[in-house]
């Protein structure tokens, strides 16, 4: 009600003062699910297929409004999960609605000031990332207080103060944090070479109760340094955060205490017509959370670093089947022992040049490699353990895809992509690492554009998987006809011919834009397994229905 009554206030006094300066800008979002049963859509024999909840229409509602005038800007937003949240999102959302979050801000060219609602990120945000992704059910904004102040051109300095957005709550942990970000090469006067650093501090506070053994305070801090000279960049971050219990399921095993590490190395080379980027990260012991119990839930609730997968992010329906979710989390206890990551990531791009034979086909090739693992561990009675900095730890996730574009003419181009990843199938299937076995699999992807002008155009994929393990072989297809820049229409299969049970994973739909506003439909079956955005991971089941979606923008 509180909530409810600063909206409505606030939003009466921008009214009577719109007319006169300042301006709205905002957005409705909302996305629908009508779940059907699907008796067909099961992975064994025995299985009964998909059995429709009890509650077969869900929707997901956000409606965002804002309001700047002169050096002030406030808004907020609304959000409806009603009569459930789509399938798959966290049970916190289920049945609610209200004013999710709001905020107010000051802003001029050395301070600004946030009250309420905010997201915020230090470095490459392996210490603090608070962002919102609707497609992946996450909004982990902070509520407190924010303030920046940019005192020269090379300095910038930020804090916060607050507690993490769950659901339509808050954590019970309190997150204080602090940045620096240092322009060196403009203080120092450096033209030859672009040299950036920076510092961090994030603690989180959590009554810890009876339990003296157990650290109400926990901090990690962080350093961070970015170099560009000529051609050549590169950037390091290295975190440390104190130490504190492990949580196994919203239950703490013992009152054992534990510190963590995180190293992220990047290194690259551009010019024309070529790139390269190689990145390196380990991780030990590094979930860190804003309520010590929700460590390794699978709704990426009350996170507060950002750990996103370091793979290549694939864009077809059989690539995105077997995909990596990172896995820096300590377990000490139980059949399952482990303690974080390692691996790397390359990335190499070519354009042939364009007097070239296949340049004058606009010819480019792109690779990828990425090779995850955990770390190479002892773990001891006393449940302390110790971990090598690379080792030789199980395999994770191995990754090598080439990926090569031709424009032949103004209307016609392709794309031939081939992938071959072998994946844990703890990490793909669930359940334990390291112990069930692997999962190889090699895809072919063969994608045509034709443009007949005036914005028409149709688009081919043909796709194919090969593996003899987990569900076998897949055979997929889309086509998608562009009749206007407005009105698109397509049709996609995967079909899962290998395994148990033939299962076509069929879908039907379309799109139409004008102005501010899109709306799209479609029809069909959901493969359950991870869905990725960005190397943010989160599960969906298997399911059968209809969904649409309507965006307006303002």
């Amino acid at each position: 009600m509180n909530k409810l009554f600063i909206a409505c206030a606030f939003f009466c006094v921008c009214v009577a003062q719109a007319q006169e300066k300042g301006y709205f800008f905002g957005g409705l979002e909302t996305n629908t699910q009508w779940l059907l049963d699907d008796e067909d859509l099961k992975l064994t024999e025995s299985s009964p297929g998909f059995i429709a909840p009890e509650e077969q229409f869900r929707a997901n509602t956000y409606v965002q409004l804002n309001y700047s005038y002169g050096k002030f800007t406030a808004g907020v937003q609304y959000e409806s999960y009603l009569p459930k949240a789509l399938l798959g999102f966290s049970p916190d959302f289920d049945g609610s609605n209200g004013i999710a979050t709001y905020y107010v801000n000051y802003k001029t060219e050395t301070l600004d000031i946030t009250g309420g609602y905010f997201y915020e990120q230090f470095g490459n945000g392996l210490i603090l990332r608070s962002w919102e992704d609707r497609q992946l059910g996450l909004n982990n904004a902070l509520h407190g207080v924010k303030i920046g102040f940019t005192p020269t051109p090379y300095l910038e300095l930020k804090g916060v103060y607050g507690q993490q957005r769950v659901g339509f709550d808050l954590s019970e942990g309190v997150i204080q944090g602090l940045d620096a970000n240092v322009d060196l090469s403009t203080a120092l006067k450096i033209d030859e070479v672009g040299i950036t650093a920076g510092a961090s501090y994030v603690g989180r506070y959590q009554d810890n109760g009876t339990n003296d053994t157990i650290p109400s305070t926990v901090n990690a801090y962080g350093g961070r340094l970015d170099l560009v000279a000529g051609n050549f960049f590169g950037g390091l971050e290295a975190v440390v955060k104190d130490e504190d219990v492990i949580a196994n399921e919203e239950v703490i095993p013992s009152n054992r205490l534990y510190d963590g590490t995180a190293l992220q190395v990047n290194l690259g080379y551009a010019r024309k017509g070529f790139g390269s980027n190689a990145t390196f990260r380990r991780l030990e012991n590094f979930s860190f959370y804003a309520d010590r119990l929700a460590e390794g839930n699978q709704f990426n609730q009350q996170v507060i670093g950002f750990i996103p997968a370091l793979t290549k992010q694939q864009d077809y329906l059989l690539t995105n089947i077997y995909v990596y979710n990172p896995q820096p989390r300590l377990l000490t206890e139980g059949f399952e022992q482990r303690a974080g990551e390692v691996g790397s990531q390359f990335d190499v791009y070519f354009s042939f040049p364009s007097e070239s034979f296949l340049g004058k086909y606009k010819t480019k090739i792109a690779s990828n490699f990425s090779y995850w693992g955990g770390l190479d561990a002892t773990f001891n009675d006393d449940l302390s353990y110790d971990a090598e900095f690379i080792g030789s730890g199980d395999r994770y996730f191995r990754d090598f895809s080439i990926e090569v574009k031709n424009r032949w003419n103004s209307k016609w181009s392709t794309i031939l992509t081939f992938q071959d990843v072998i994946i844990d199938k703890g990490v793909s299937l669930g359940g334990p690492l390291g112990v069930q076995g692997d999962i190889k699999a090699t895809i072919a992807v063969a994608e045509a554009t034709y443009r007949f002008g005036n914005g028409k155009s149709i688009r081919m994929v043909g796709q194919h998987l090969w593996s003899d393990d987990d569900r076998k072989d897949w055979a997929g297809a889309v086509m998608e006809y562009n009749a206007s820049s407005r009105l698109a229409f397509y049709i996609a299969d995967a079909w899962n011919y290998g395994g148990e049970g033939e299962i076509h994973y069929y879908n039907i739909g379309g799109s139409y834009s004008k102005g501010i506003t899109r709306f799209s439909m479609n029809y069909g079956r959901q493969r359950g397994g991870l869905i990725c955005v960005g190397g943010v991971c989160r599960f969906v089941p298997e399911s059968n229905g209809l969904s649409a979606s309507l965006v307006v923008t303002f």
